[in-house]
């Protein structure tokens, strides 16, 4: 296992750690019964922290922060020498954790996304791993929701008998939900996006050569066009303009704890 710490990259502290050390990590909290909020993070979601102040002491407020992107691992290889040779990909993540789940019995409940891809991923999970326990599935009500909605979706994902729960909003309602149900619900709650729909079989995976070389952006931009230009014809420069001036030394954000005074979201 590997685990170097944590480093932050344009302000968001990020683990440096392989798969093995996350998924004991994920495993031990959903033993333990302790809040643990997980995100896996590429480079839209580091930069959208980066920019957003409240936003970034969300993200360091959650318990771990994996580098999900290459040009993030990459980030950590270069800024701080850690020398990590695989990324932690959300998706792998995901099969890993729901492995796991399923040899040491751990109920789990998947939220967010739409109905039947829920049902399409959790009929493909228990096809993977017949032993894995899905103890319940929602979907997201794409809005914001008030308190007492928020109250009652915690109180059906804890009267299920889940130990953990995959959440699938996107970035970066997920990683708002899972910081703001961290005390709410007493398990590990993972942020892993794009896993919902590439797992239910809805959304092709870039090939592992584009992955391993960082290009998997450009495959989801094709994919995707409309949606996504914005986000990484804007935001991957600036990623690397903001790597650049932290490596020369022009940026020096430290490491940040939540205060308190972030403002709730609420998204279902």
């Amino acid at each position: 296992m590997i685990d170097k710490g944590k480093f932050p990259i344009g302000g968001v502290n990020v683990r440096a750690m392989d798969y093995e050390a996350a998924v004991h990590s994920i495993i031990e909290a959903a033993h333990g019964g302790f809040p643990y909020a997980v995100s896996a993070l590429a480079v839209h979601g580091v930069m959208t922290g980066s920019l957003d102040p409240i936003h970034r002491k969300r993200l360091n407020g959650l318990d771990l922060v994996l580098p999900d992107g290459q040009p993030v691992r990459w980030g950590l290889n270069l800024l701080h020498r850690t020398k990590l040779e695989d990324r932690v990909y959300g998706p792998n993540l995901t099969l890993k954790v729901a492995a796991a789940a399923a040899d040491h019995r751990l109920p789990i409940y998947l939220y967010g996304s739409r109905l039947e891809t829920l049902e399409r991923f959790s009929e493909n999970l228990k096809k993977q791993y017949p032993d894995l326990i899905v103890a319940g599935m929602e979907p997201s009500k794409f809005r914001k929701i008030n308190k007492e909605e928020k109250l009652q979706t915690a109180a059906r994902i804890k009267a299920s008998g889940a130990k953990l729960v995959f959440v699938g909003l996107g970035c970066p309602r997920q990683e708002v939900w899972a910081f703001e149900y961290r005390e709410l619900l007493s398990m590990p709650l993972l942020a892993v996006g794009a896993a919902f729909d590439f797992h239910a079989g809805t959304l092709k995976q870039a090939p592992g050569w584009m992955q391993k070389r960082g290009l998997e952006w450009f495959f989801r931009l094709y994919q995707e066009p409309k949606r996504l230009w914005k986000r990484y014809l804007y935001l991957n420069p600036l990623y690397v303009m903001t790597l650049l001036a932290q490596w020369v030394g022009m940026s020096r954000r430290h490491v940040l704890v939540p205060n308190g005074d972030v403002p709730e979201e609420s998204f279902g």
